[in-house]
């Protein structure tokens, strides 16, 4: 191991301080597996890209690493790619910090004011050191903030989880995530053959008769989708107004959530819901309980193999294209497009790929997620529109909203 008192950069001598889409080998000789042989194929490269191999292969030597770090203009360079490339190994630490504080109620508790060492001890039940150490992880993750007296207090990335139930209920989610991508190169290798218990928790991904699927079964997906979706309902209706239409369909709508938000903020808007039949009983209660009983309907049955129900203006598509595989989106888009008017309207609002300064949310995050999942990949919004157009609809456009991180928002014209 490195001796705690080398520089970060001396300490991941591998980060490179030119720009590149290459990243160096990690792996020493005695440990690296057997190199394929490199392809025949004759392949001339652009002038740019010959420059940039041979300055990668330059600037992940030895001697230029050592330089770059000493050097005044290089070195915050260096340090900073070396602190980046150690949080990408420490990442799961992190998490974990933030689980734990999840799991103690450590957010909730502290929104109350600030407490002391002891005081949060003795609510968590943890002895004194371990105390210490989540505290002083926690807070250097800026998850927690130290205040005078020994007190800590919530931190600025800490006081928005303080009452979050969706933010939490996604975080204890994310527990069987990662055991699922403990050995991600099986998982990779393995593909859908791979059973994963994010697979069995969401029954659709693999059944073989969805529409069969029982109550016991949905209720806790639906619960943690209910709980998640809020932000991004409120996302999608503050860009799109819906008050020019007079009936909106959600195909996948899972308990209502959006036809809630979307009927408690338009009076006059007729909402009907399609979905899974374990699922549309759940959301006839919701509506109930919302006052909106009279105004909504639901068709159970299977996107997959049933027409979709006609007599909206509008249908929304929130958060369902990016958990199935390609053809089974084009599929359901031409379902829609037939049910639709012509002239009528299609949302999609789901966490799309390709996010400019949140690449890494779309291409490596749920891209892992629904891989371990079983099916289904986040696309870019490019592709969601040339797959809408083969669906049959004239135009489409992407819609800008307040968090493109988690709500990317395409319409299109039937």
């Amino acid at each position: 191991m490195t001796p705690p008192d080398r520089s970060l950069a001396e300490a991941m001598p591998s980060v490179t301080v030119a720009s590149s889409s290459a990243a160096p080998s990690l792996v020493t000789p005695s440990t690296a597996h057997t190199l394929p042989t490199p392809s025949t194929a004759v392949y001339t490269a652009p002038f740019w890209e010959r420059w940039r191999d041979r300055w990668n292969a330059f600037v992940a030597t030895e001697g230029f690493q050592s330089w770059a770090a000493r050097f005044p203009l290089t070195r915050p360079v260096a340090l900073h790619r070396s602190r980046a490339l150690f949080d990408l190994m420490a990442g799961f630490v992190y998490t974990q910090t933030l689980y734990a504080c999840v799991e103690l109620g450590l957010f909730d508790l502290l929104a109350k004011g600030p407490l002391t060492k002891d005081e949060i001890a003795k609510h968590t039940g943890l002895p004194d050191a371990a105390t210490e150490t989540l505290i002083r992880a926690a807070t250097s993750l800026r998850l927690l903030a130290k205040r005078r007296g020994g007190r800590v207090a919530l931190g600025p990335l800490g006081a928005p989880m303080a009452g979050n139930a969706g933010l939490v209920a996604l975080i204890r989610h994310h527990a069987m995530a990662y055991g699922d991508l403990a050995d991600p190169v099986t998982l990779l290798r393995a593909g859908s053959d791979f059973r994963t218990e994010l697979s069995r928790y969401w029954p659709y991904a693999d059944a073989p008769r969805p529409q069969a699927i029982d109550d016991a079964r949905v209720a806790s997906y639906s619960e943690m989708m209910a709980a998640t979706l809020p932000p991004l309902a409120s996302d999608v209706l503050d860009a799109y107004d819906l008050s020019k239409h007079d009936c909106l369909l959600d195909v996948g709508g899972g308990e209502g959530v959006f036809l809630t938000h979307a009927g408690l903020r338009h009076n006059k808007l007729n909402l009907m819901l399609f979905d899974l039949p374990a699922v549309t009983s759940r959301a006839q209660s919701r509506m109930a309980k919302a006052g909106l009983a009279n105004r909504f309907s639901s068709v159970g049955g299977n996107f997959h193999a049933d027409a979709l129900p006609t007599g909206a203006s509008v249908c929304s598509l929130v958060r369902v294209l990016l958990d199935h595989d390609d053809a089974s989106v084009n599929r359901l888009l031409r379902k829609v497009h037939a049910a639709l008017p012509k002239g009528g309207t299609l949302l999609v609002a789901e966490a799309m790929a390709g996010v400019r300064g949140a690449e890494p949310v779309g291409d490596a995050y749920f891209n892992f997620y629904l891989m371990a999942m079983g099916k289904g990949r986040a696309r870019r919004p490019e592709e969601l529109h040339a797959m809408i157009a083969a669906a049959g609809f004239k135009r489409s456009k992407s819609v800008p909203t307040r968090y493109p991180i988690q709500t990317g928002l395409i319409v299109a014209e039937a």
